[in-house]
């Protein structure tokens, strides 16, 4: 009975600690990952031992139709993925001390809940030695105090150090990568690594007229004179979508050229492997230039969504869409569409990777797509690129569900070879 006893009690200090993570600044910017959090507590809690299956993760907790297949579909390990990070990043923050430890080992669906020892030791091997005799309590705290300065000098030099060579890094001149690089990056950023040249990115930077203090918009050459035109701004999410990028090519230890859409010219394009990062709405360059050809954006040009931007699927394939359009622009945006595509260059030597949602944030999903090991292992499988293989042009679409302004759900919703 004593045993019973303390079970539940046990049980329900874990559910307080799930709702402490939910509530946390950590996970409250996410919905989706705070109903799998929730979820996989109370089945680790009230069925344990059972295993969950990716299948009953998608349709009851993420929304997931019932013809959910996921060899085809990574959401299910992408959102596991992003919750084992969230709860390491919060027990190294806000939970620095909570008594109640969770976590999602690799390859499992069930939580584990830990007590965690309270009160805190000094590191092994540092200690504080005590002399005998007079004065003997004085002098062992001098050299306990003393081994103490001396290692914190030492990890104060050795931090410097860090920072030196982490900075020097950027250079990415170093023989060798520190981090292992997966084979999917490999195969995927195979064209753009393997040029003498690192390649160009080409971020959106869209004219806009007005102030902020009262209202912008895009700049019209219809209706506006160029003397109009206040600054040029990017949005958040190709800012993000080149720190995924660096953060690639770092593992891979290449560098990146980067350049705002408007001072790129087309002999740039003829000379270079480039990655444009936005849509052609606001990074102009792509207008210029032979884009995507399956899957393009285009603007609704009558009714109540004239304006918006959709994608229009030029040969639509037996039970898809013609065209692809999101929640209307004058509403908060939860969903978005965006392409990837993957084309030869004007000179058949290079190659071009376009990244572009129907809004930045969709841009954003882009670049996430193809930086991440899970997302790309599905492209190169829905591809039928073998391991070791070369990757050819493509396109793809794209559907985001977009949570506070960050991308949450990104699925692969049509492929053209």
């Amino acid at each position: 009975m004593a045993l019973a006893h303390s079970f539940r009690a046990g049980r329900e200090q874990c559910f307080q600690q799930t709702d402490r993570l939910i509530k946390s600044h950590s996970l409250s910017g996410s919905e989706s990952l705070c109903r799998l959090l929730r979820y996989l507590a109370e089945h680790s809690l009230d069925h344990p031992g059972v295993a969950l299956k990716e299948y009953q993760i998608a349709t009851e907790v993420l929304g997931r139709s019932g013809g959910f297949d996921p060899q085809n579909d990574s959401t299910v390990r992408v959102q596991a993925g992003r919750l084992r990070l969230k709860l390491a990043e919060y027990y190294a923050h806000e939970g620095h001390d909570d008594s109640i430890l969770v976590e999602l080992p690799k390859g499992s669906y069930s939580l584990t809940f830990h007590v965690r020892t309270p009160g805190r030791q000094l590191p092994a091997g540092l200690t504080l030695e005590k002399e005998s005799g007079e004065g003997g309590e004085g002098r062992g705290s001098n050299r306990g105090w003393a081994v103490m300065v001396g290692v914190l000098a030492v990890l104060l030099v050795a931090s410097l150090v860090t920072s030196a060579v982490l900075w020097s890094g950027r250079s990415r001149s170093q023989e060798t990568v520190k981090e292992p690089v997966a084979a999917v990056y490999q195969i995927f950023w195979s064209r753009f690594v393997s040029s003498p040249q690192p390649p160009w990115v080409i971020f959106s930077n869209a004219n806009f007229v007005g102030r902020p203090q009262t209202n912008m918009r895009y700049f019209n050459a219809s209706t506006d004179s160029r003397e109009a035109i206040l600054a040029h701004y990017t949005g958040v999410g190709e800012v993000l979508a080149i720190h995924e990028l660096d953060r690639v090519f770092g593992v891979l230890g290449r560098q990146l050229r980067v350049k705002r859409g408007a001072l790129f010219s087309l002999d740039d394009v003829r000379n270079n492997d480039l990655i444009f990062v936005g849509s052609p709405a606001e990074n102009l360059t792509l207008l210029d230039i032979p884009g995507t050809q399956e899957f393009v954006f285009q603007k609704v040009n009558s009714g109540p969504r004239k304006g918006d931007v959709q994608v229009i699927n030029v040969h639509p394939a037996a039970g898809e869409a013609q065209a692809f359009l999101a929640i209307p622009s004058s509403q908060s945006v939860n969903e978005d569409y965006a392409i990837v595509g993957l084309k030869p260059g004007l000179d058949p030597a290079h190659s071009m990777l376009i990244l572009a949602g129907t809004t930045t944030m969709g841009t954003q999903a882009a670049a996430e797509y193809v930086c991440r090991e899970d997302s790309l292992t599905e492209l190169l499988h829905r591809l039928g690129v073998p391991k070791g293989g070369e990757i050819r042009p493509f396109e793809a679409l794209l559907h985001v569900k977009v949570t506070h302004g960050v991308p949450v759900l990104i699925d692969l919703v049509a492929l053209r070879k």
